[in-house]
């Protein structure tokens, strides 16, 4: 089946983005034409995590009505993002000796394999949780890395390193749950980060090695890419709110002016300009702390040739650029997707994750079916094989 319209939903804590897009047109990227794009206000959210299910849902057809009047049609089925706090991924190596008499690899070896490795996921990682997705990061034959699938080859043994990303079980259902009350059907889930990956990373970023930042309003999300694929993901409890709050106390003016200021809707010299800047300068060198603390935990920390590429709500703020240069010693740019809806310009970064889910939509038909038993994907290898090539060269 050929997908013609194409809906991608961001439920985020601030706001809710929708974009609907069309296959019968592409960009000079390959990507899809943007059709129509809705966004609402966020309500019954917290840390990129469900509290209410009903004012979700309201936020979400609010922010669907809009992109449908736009688009001139109807959206009954979207492909959504999973983010906030309940976002995880962990890292597995496993091994297992070959089967064959002769030494020689076959898909049998790495089924066994893979399985191994998921049964190695350590259980305090894995307690409450469901995983969207794995990619395996390396093989190893024989103590030696092997480039791409082992198939065919020689060794007695037989080494895989895999991420895993996983989500809170409850964290999901409740927002699947708030997408289905809004009278639309879900039809495959993925990892926030990795959904804005796709319009914002260029392939030689990815393959050289780049961390994708999203600053959103309470969270803020990392995606680590190395040789094309994503090699860790990382979400911290802090965002750009944290920044409105600052100011609101700093400068002492109500949180709808410190929003204000925070993006530079008011200017002028109603507040002290400097103190502003060190206000803001300090929380984001707070996020800058964390981002470098994960890089050194990985081992990354200064060697990412492609640097950082913030994207989200917080990439507006002035210098943040420059600060995430020097705080990481690597590179940085804000996310541009460069994209045209109409005759209107589109490049704003927030949008990454909406449009991205679009993107994993043109393939969902190559890639892992939903499992409407779990809501979740079910993960074959044969499948997985499909969605993987995505990543490739």
């Amino acid at each position: 089946m050929v997908r013609n319209i194409i809906t991608g939903i961001d439920v985020g804590t601030y706001n809710v983005k929708v974009v609907i897009a069309s296959t019968r047109e592409k960009n000079e990227r390959g990507f899809p034409a943007i059709i129509g794009i809705g966004t609402a206000e966020s309500r019954g959210l917290r840390h990129g995590y469900v509290t209410n299910v009903r004012d979700v849902a309201e936020s979400i057809k609010s922010a669907v009505r809009d992109a449908e009047e736009k688009a001139g049609m109807k959206v009954k089925k979207a492909f959504i993002s999973v983010g906030g706090i309940g976002l995880s991924a962990t890292t597995v190596v496993s091994s297992v000796m070959t089967s064959r008499a002769d030494a020689e690899i076959t898909s049998i070896d790495i089924a066994k394999l893979r399985e191994q490795n998921e049964k190695d996921i350590p259980r305090a990682q894995i307690a409450n949780r469901r995983i969207i997705f794995d990619v395996p990061i390396q093989y190893k034959i024989d103590n030696f890395p092997s480039l791409g699938t082992p198939i065919g080859l020689k060794g007695n043994k037989i080494e895989l390193r895999t991420l895993y990303i996983t989500c809170l079980d409850h964290h999901a259902a409740d927002l699947i749950s708030a997408v289905n009350e809004a009278g639309i059907e879900v039809e495959d889930v993925m990892a926030a980060p990795i959904a804005a990956s796709f319009v914002t990373l260029s392939k030689s970023q990815k393959v050289a090695g780049c961390v994708l930042a999203n600053i959103g309003a309470e969270t803020v999300s990392i995606a680590v890419f190395e040789n094309n694929i994503p090699t860790s993901l990382e979400v911290f409890p802090i965002g750009s709110t944290d920044i409105t709050n600052d100011i609101a106390l700093g400068l002492k003016v109500p949180l709808e002016e410190a929003e204000q200021i925070k993006i530079g809707a008011i200017t002028g010299s109603s507040y002290p300009r400097k103190k502003l800047e060190e206000i803001v300068a300090a929380r984001l060198s707070d996020i800058f702390e964390l981002i470098e603390a994960h890089l050194k935990k990985i081992g990354r920390n200064g060697l990412l040739p492609a640097g950082i590429i913030i994207t989200g709500g917080g990439s507006g703020l002035s210098t943040i650029d420059d600060m995430a240069r020097v705080a990481l010693r690597l590179p940085s740019r804000i996310g541009n997707i460069g994209l045209v809806e109409g005759k209107s310009s589109f490049k704003d970064a927030t949008w990454a994750v909406a449009y991205g889910l679009t993107i994993w939509g043109m393939h969902a038909d190559e890639g892992p079916d939903i499992d409407q038993s779990t809501i979740f994907v079910k993960r074959s290898w044969k499948a997985f094989t499909r969605w993987f090539k995505q990543f490739l060269p």
